[in-house]
């Protein structure tokens, strides 16, 4: 029951710590495999504290409030709950802060979420005086309450911005010396501690901060403020990350990244060098408190394991790493430690495990069968030690040895469809659904259709690339789909909405511009697909179509939670790349409980966009009757050596 702050202070003089953030896993397979990542990384990486982020409008408040659960009692991590006040229940806030401190959480990240907008986000039959945004319109309401509520009981962060706060309805204000005047009313509200919104322009930092500790209000002198990094994960990923957050991709930088932007693992490997940069330039700098930073991980670990143990932030054990024991984390004694796992700053152990069971000889670890049970050929009869001390932990989050290829099975994130089983799945991050724009913005690129061509038409435009955004893909047509924009198109012209889609692609290089993805001496391969939003009546005629044809298989539903499937125990890798010296890597994955999640995320953007209209209007009633009738229907083609098939009996009536 620490607070963050009190914890700073604790550590010893010019000491750096470093945070680690985290968010509710979509399926209950990623939930119950990122409990195990989180077990792994408290033992191995050690961060101060964790964490646990709340989506807007309180749309994960249940499942945020699970996973702080999970860090702070079952593991012991010192939780830090994040919480928006905007758009919401007043009741979700008061159950909110009530819960975390029965959990017996002291840190409260304070956020406002979205701009309020009373009359589209409240539901019907809800009272006006149970609506948040009545006395919450600004964090500092949110900070203010806290306060009043709960005294000093609550540690509470509040969250900045070293390049300025990106609201697109006025660009021209991203600017940190706009927003200061409101951080500095944030912080004499009540605020403990700063965390900044992540960013790779560390010049713009050290002019952020020493502005902050030199304003003459003085709030800013001694307040610990964290600087929000994120981990290069991919190429893609950091792209879109950057285009949302507004933060700037300094030249040199873009430069290093777009050198080996055509293979996975170099872009990550290139990436850690860079974080691990950042992370020293901003050790040297002068602090009037310990040097902290956050990691923004993504639910994913082998970068962050990398980037914290290259720069020495891992806290130091107070016994000798000789004599280190080992730690039961309920996983089996007698796993074989990983094949190669690095020993730079390890000593090898001097106990032994000598476990009574009958091993089988494997040439490799199988991932069905129990690994207690197996031992790899070359290392049969050895005796070793324990694997779950810290020191061998720390190996299989940086990916060693065959344990650690099973721990990070998920760190190449290409796209929405990912496996359901990896705490990564989905959105990358963890926000719930929303448009990715302000509602001038929205308003800008969608205007105010009022009868279905007009839906069409912005659907049109976009394939066309005249329409930067649409709300369920706030970028462009990649190089990729631009291949199959005619077909695209021709569906379109059917009253038939593509949301997502890929070609066929049998064995091309992994190296190729347009199709190409992970190490450079590959090939990859993908099977086409296409999801489309169908008139409901449309969909009646497709689906015996669907059912009788040997190559397809189909997911469907629509709001009202009606499902259809071919097979609903069907599982489709759709991507997948074979690479020298690796195992065959399945990045995209269609199944039922991936759809499912994404299906019900798909109709709350078709909600989202509609709440940007007054309720009234002839845009919002013609978005909610559109919404309630179209069905989602996700279609894949197994046949991935004939490139044109699913096009044209899609387009066979």
């Amino acid at each position: 029951m620490e607070k963050i702050t009190d914890k700073i202070s604790a550590l010893p003089d010019a000491a750096n710590y470093f945070s680690l953030e985290f968010f509710p896993p979509k399926t209950s397979m990623g939930f119950a495999n990122l409990q195990a990542r989180l077990e792994r990384m408290s033992q191995a990486l050690r961060p101060l504290f964790v964490t646990v982020t709340w989506g807007a409008g309180g749309s994960t408040a249940s499942k945020s409030l699970e996973l702080a659960e999970l860090c702070q009692r079952q593991l012991g991590l010192t939780t830090c709950l994040h919480l928006t006040c905007t758009n919401m229940s007043r009741k979700v806030i008061d159950e909110a802060l009530e819960q975390a401190k029965v959990l017996g959480i002291r840190n409260i990240l304070a956020l406002r979420g979205d701009a309020p907008r009373s009359e589209e986000y409240r539901e019907e039959g809800a009272l006006p005086e149970d609506d948040s945004n009545k006395d919450f319109t600004w964090a500092i309401d949110l900070v203010r309450y806290i306060r009043k509520q709960y005294q000093d009981y609550f540690c509470i962060g509040v969250a900045t911005y070293p390049e300025g706060h990106s609201d697109e309805s006025h660009p021209e204000h991203q600017d940190p010396l706009h927003d200061l005047a409101y951080l500095v009313q944030k912080t004499k509200a009540g605020a403990d501690f700063l965390m900044t919104q992540l960013f790779f322009d560390v010049d713009a930092y050290d002019k952020f901060e020493k502005m902050l500790r030199e304003h003459e209000s003085g709030v800013f002198e001694t307040i610990p403020i964290i600087p929000g990094l994120m981990p290069i994960q991919s190429y893609q990923i950091l792209r879109r990350t950057t285009k949302l957050s507004h933060a700037k991709l300094p030249a040199d930088i873009l430069a290093r990244l777009d050198a080996v932007k055509g293979d996975d693992e170099l872009v990550k490997q290139v990436g850690v060098g860079i974080l691990s940069e950042i992370v020293e330039h901003l050790k040297k700098r002068p602090s009037p408190c310990r040097r902290g930073f956050h990691f923004y991980t993504l639910n994913l670990e082998k970068a962050v394991a990398h980037i914290v143990e290259n720069t020495h932030l891992i806290p130091s054990i107070l016994i000798d790493e000789e004599d280190e024991v080992a730690i039961d984390l309920g996983t089996p004694s007698s796993l074989s430690p990983p094949n190669g796992a690095s020993t730079r700053r390890r000593r090898r152990l001097s106990s032994v495990n000598s476990g009574p069971h009958n091993r089988v000889v494997v040439s490799r670890p199988s991932r069905t069968s129990h690994a207690s049970f197996e031992a790899l050929e070359d290392e049969a009869g050895i005796l070793k030690g324990p694997v779950n001390t810290r020191a061998n932990t720390l190996a299989i989050s940086e990916g060693e040895g065959s344990l650690g290829r099973e721990a990070t099975w998920d760190d190449f994130p290409n796209g929405r469809w990912g496996d359901a089983r990896s705490p990564a799945f989905g959105e990358i991050d963890g926000y719930g659904p929303t448009l990715h724009v302000s509602t001038p913005q929205a308003l800008k690129l969608w205007g105010h259709p009022v009868e279905i061509p007009d839906i069409s038409d912005l659907f049109r435009r976009h394939i066309a690339g005249e329409l930067d955004a649409i709300p369920w893909s706030e970028q462009g047509l990649s190089p990729e789909t631009s291949t199959i924009s005619k077909e695209l198109l021709a569906l379109n012209a059917k009253g038939w909405w593509s949301v997502a889609s890929q070609p066929a692609v049998n064995g091309v290089k992994s190296t190729d511009a347009v199709f190409g993805w992970g190490p450079k001496n590959g090939f990859v391969f993908q099977k086409p697909f296409i999801e489309l939003f169908l008139p409901s009546a449309d969909w009646k005629k497709l689906q015996p179509r669907l059912a009788a044809h040997e190559q397809v298989t189909y997911f469907a539903g629509n709001s009202a939670g009606d499902f259809e499937a071919s097979d609903e125990e069907g599982v489709n890798p759709v991507t997948w790349g074979t690479f020298a010296g690796k195992e065959i890597i399945t990045p995209t994955i269609i199944e039922a409980v991936s759809f499912r999640s994404w299906l019900e995320e798909a109709y709350s953007i078709w909600r989202e966009w509609q709440r940007i209209y007054s309720p009234k209007s002839a845009t919002s009633q013609l978005l909610g009757s559109v919404r309630e009738d179209v069905w989602l229907v996700n279609i894949i083609w197994g046949d991935y050596v004939e490139s044109e098939g699913l096009w044209e009996f899609l387009m066979d009536d």
